[in-house]
């Protein structure tokens, strides 16, 4: 199975570029609720992920919480508690899985390491309820 019918493109991903300060992730966080956010570099390449937590501990432990100190810090940085896996377009399906029980979402790159958007596990899992309950009313609220 082609893992990018599961695919939401990276047009309609919010995204930081490394070279973002603290506040300006932070900033583009809340607005758009995430609670992680991936990091792409000026070649459009995936270089991480950041969390809210990882902000938080940056926060307390270079600025003792002030945030206005953290204005112009660079998110890169931060130093990340979590290594968020990215898989090739290319990763058969079975890969994919074992990936996203592990994580949220999935940072997908092409060959050349680009970022080109992400795959959640609230997808996966409701591609798996449809098949498993064609005929089910959907209690499963809708995805892209």
């Amino acid at each position: 199975m082609n893992i990018l019918l599961f695919l939401t493109p990276k047009n309609q991903v919010a995204f930081l570029h490394n070279n973002c300060t603290l506040r300006q992730a932070l900033e583009k966080m809340e607005f758009h609720h995430y609670t992680a956010i991936p990091m792409i570099d000026c070649k459009g390449e995936y270089v991480g992920t950041l969390t809210e937590g990882d902000l938080l501990w940056s926060i307390k432990k270079n600025f003792s919480l002030n945030f206005k100190q953290a204005e112009n810090f660079p998110i890169m940085k931060v130093q990340r508690h979590h290594h968020v896996k990215a898989v090739k377009a290319t990763t058969h399906m079975e890969d994919l899985i074992n990936t996203v029980l592990n994580q949220n979402y999935v940072p997908v790159v092409d060959d050349r390491n680009v970022f080109i958007g992400i795959i959640t596990r609230k997808r996966i899992i409701q591609y798996f309820y449809e098949k498993a309950y064609p005929n089910q009313t959907n209690i499963l609220p809708q995805v892209l």
